[in-house]
């Protein structure tokens, strides 16, 4: 019995979790920047559908159905083969679209994507947070319990 290959799938989880955490107009200027554009077909959708969004009570407890959420998908096939998938919360099929084709893009050359994609959409993200962040945190209000005589 030949065991698995072990693939190790990590930098490829982080950068579509990157991708799709990114706003559109931000892959859309990624892309355009993009010296040598491959050719790609697509090979499922992109389309828009719902999906169940789970809950749990307590945030551990018995799971429950919370509700739907619309979310957006496609693959594609660059010309040279490599198969990219995009899924993203919305329906904004471009920029389903466009993970997908970076996806493809960065399982030929994950440091061309990670350098002119990645790395800037996640110090944006970054910059994004620590702006909302400091927003929120400029409204908190600090209670407290005072204690009266000897109680």
């Amino acid at each position: 019995m030949q065991a698995e290959p072990s693939i190790d799938t990590e930098p490829r989880r982080l950068a579509l979790n990157a991708l799709a955490a990114a706003d559109a107009a931000a892959l859309a200027t990624a892309w355009s920047n993009w010296a040598d554009r491959p050719t790609f077909k697509p090979v499922r959708g992109p389309e828009t559908g719902l999906v169940m969004v789970r809950g749990r009570a307590g945030g551990g407890g018995a799971p429950f159905n919370l509700g739907e959420a619309s979310v957006s998908r496609a693959t594609v096939r660059l010309d040279s083969g490599e198969i990219g998938h995009g899924y993203c919360l919305g329906r904004d099929l471009d920029k389903a679209r466009l993970i997908a084709v970076f996806d493809a893009l960065f399982q030929r050359d994950p440091a061309a994507v990670e350098t002119r994609v990645l790395t800037p959409l996640r110090a944006a993200g970054i910059a994004a947070d620590t702006k909302r962040k400091a927003e929120t945190a400029a409204t908190r209000v600090n209670f407290f319990t005072m204690v009266r005589g000897d109680n």
